[in-house]
């Protein structure tokens, strides 16, 4: 009961906490996987102080694959653009760069830590599932 008590109070800060690391990574320490750790352990402490049939109904392992697959294709396409248009030195739209140290200065790093930062959250979660049941 006091787990669950102090769990339900932290777990808002937790979280926020967690994003704020992957939104501001590139400005500052820290960034997707490490933001993402952060996320994955919210969400086993979510698991642990809410009822396991109601937080597995939320977070399905079908929601979880597919949210991490669209994930791993977009860090491919947009590591694959910027490698092709930066490297090629071709004239495509890109993301702007922006001033630096406002969150919208690092062009492509912030869709990349964003997208790194759900997939490692979401593989910290299966991992998880996968050590204390034995299976998902």
């Amino acid at each position: 009961m006091i787990l669950r008590e102090i769990g339900k109070t932290i777990l808002p800060f937790i979280q926020v906490f967690g994003v704020y690391v992957i939104l501001f990574g590139h400005i500052s320490p820290g960034g997707g996987f490490a933001g993402g750790t952060i996320l994955g352990a919210s969400l086993i402490l979510s698991k642990i102080i809410d009822s396991e049939h109601r937080f597995t109904r939320r977070l399905s392992f079908k929601l979880l694959l597919r949210t991490a697959t669209i994930c791993i294709m977009t860090y491919g396409i947009v590591k694959g653009y910027s490698f092709i248009t930066g490297g090629s030195h071709i004239d495509a739209p890109h993301l702007p760069k922006g001033v630096a140290g406002n969150i919208l200065s690092g062009g492509y790093i912030l869709p990349l830590n964003i997208a790194v930062g759900i997939i490692v959250a979401i593989t910290i979660y299966i991992f998880y599932n996968l050590f204390s049941e034995g299976e998902f």
